[in-house]
């Protein structure tokens, strides 16, 4: 076994107070690593080290750090295979996946890298004769980012670049089963020319290292991607801290697929695989509710069953895999116990939701559709977080979009449809913050905002020019010339 993988803290690597074992889900056997785990008091260490960074860094050039993003960015691409390989050894998602994730990383810092060049304000005249008026952005200070495991290293790419880019300083933990991604992550930043304090890493269990950031009077906003349960608790401790703290949350969703009588079957299909099978359905914006009217649904669940049964389910690195393993023994419990849930509930398991054997000791399933679902089964209501999909049949569009928009959540929503008629009116009456026709509900742009409505995310937009909503601060400052 190597070294353990040490904390990021003012520049330094410095040793844990414990350590973790990351497993690939893929082969049990196999040990990723080991990392140290932070406790509170390495996490008031960073917090004190970027508290110390901040006012230089906030007062930094654009073109400091684009320089430093820019860096950043041609590692990440230049290692794109190499960094691939470790986040679907680590994680589960197949290899083509876990490379083109950390693709996306690079390019996010890519962007932002520009962005920092690009932040701009506005002058005017006031309504006073003779005054100034100057509307600027300026960084909010302390960012505590709080990520999750199912992408290990875009998630926190489209936190810490825009933190980095508007002059914030980070103390950044990852998820605790996931860390390899995250420390080679850091390991890339803590080269790229940063002011020591500038960026930290603490990995270890967000009831220490989480509650310590969002408890921390220094820290100045949270952002947060993970379960809605988490995210309440976040937001009440941003709100009860003295002083208040700015927070961003991005926590899960119930996505509806909706097909139409009209829709291509073969489109409607792959976009119904992809969106609630592909990264074995580990999406907050995975197609989970398959809303079908009923002139189609036969011919679509027959075609979608077919499509379904060819998949290949193996070993994340392996050469022809389409589907790794789900994560984590405790994320297979729980995929296993809806599947439970929805037969008690009456719903029928069309197919599916076998554990399987492979060559290797791993946490695999087959994955799996109900049939005959009801809106309000759990099944349909709460986020499973696997590669299981329920489908709820539909008498009519109106039905359909009904249905779709009765639920809690509001991340992102489809219709597979050749009418512009109901395509247009979908977008525009669909009760989510993201919306695709005839593509998957999961996969989106690195350049445009990311995020949905009701319980789904709470705050300001991430990814593109709208991040600059969250980590900058508006100023507006008046000018008496004399």
């Amino acid at each position: 076994m190597n070294a353990v993988l040490k904390n990021l803290i003012a520049a330094e690597w410095v040793e844990g107070a414990g350590v973790s074992r990351n497993i690939n889900p893929s082969d049990t056997n196999d040990i990723v690593g080991e990392y140290a785990r932070a406790d509170a008091a390495q996490t008031l260490q960073a917090v004190a080290a970027a508290k110390a960074a901040f006012p230089a860094w906030s007062r930094s050039t654009p073109q400091q750090r684009f320089d430093a993003l820019n860096r950043i960015s041609v590692e990440i691409l230049a290692r794109k295979d190499e960094l691939g390989r470790l986040l679907a050894r680590e994680e589960g998602k197949t290899l083509p996946e876990g490379i083109g994730e950390v693709a996306r990383a690079g390019q996010i810092f890519a962007f932002f890298a520009g962005e920092a060049l690009r932040l701009s304000g506005e002058t005017g005249a006031s309504v006073r004769p003779g005054i100034e008026v100057e509307i600027t952005r300026e960084p909010v200070g302390i960012v505590g980012l709080i990520t999750p495991w199912n992408f290990p290293i875009a998630i926190p790419a489209w936190k810490i670049a825009p933190a980095l880019c508007f002059g914030n300083s980070v103390v950044f933990k990852p998820a605790e089963i996931v860390p390899g991604s995250a420390h080679a992550l850091a390991e890339i930043i803590a080269r790229a020319g940063l002011p020591a304090g500038v960026f930290n890493l603490v990995m270890g269990p967000g009831s220490v290292v989480g509650n310590t950031l969002t408890g921390h009077p220094d820290v100045a906003a949270i952002s947060f991607t993970g379960s809605v349960g988490t995210g309440r608790g976040i937001a009440q401790a941003c709100v009860a801290a003295t002083p208040m703290k700015k927070f961003q949350l991005e926590m899960g969703g119930k996505n509806p697929l909706v097909v139409l009588d009209d829709a291509d079957v073969k489109v409607a299909v792959e976009a119904a695989v992809n969106g609630a099978f592909f990264s074995t359905g580990q999406r907050c914006t995975a197609s989970s509710r398959l809303i079908v009217t009923q002139g189609i649904h036969d011919r679509f669940v027959e075609a979608l069953t077919e499509r379904i049964k060819g998949l290949v389910v193996d070993d994340a690195l392996k050469s022809g895999t389409q589907i790794g393993p789900v994560v984590d023994q405790n994320q297979l419990d729980q995929d296993l116990r809806y599947l439970k849930i929805g037969k008690d509930e009456g719903a029928k398991l069309h197919w599916g939701g076998e554990i399987l054997n492979r060559e290797t000791p791993g946490f695999y399933l087959q994955p799996a559709i109900f049939t005959g679902a009801s809106n309000a089964m759990r099944i349909a209501r709460e986020e499973i977080f696997g590669p299981v999909a329920c489908i709820i049949p539909a008498k009519d569009y109106e039905e359909a979009l009904a249905i779709a928009n009765d639920t809690e959540f509001g991340l992102a929503a489809g219709v597979c449809t050749t009418s512009l008629k109901y395509a247009s009116h979908f977008k525009r009456n669909s009760e989510a913050g993201m919306v695709m026709v005839n593509l998957p509900t999961a996969g989106v742009d690195y350049h445009v905002p990311f995020g949905g409505r009701k319980g789904s995310s709470y705050g300001a937009r991430e990814q593109g020019a709208y991040a600059r909503e969250f980590y900058t601060i508006v100023k507006t400052a008046y000018t008496n010339p004399g």
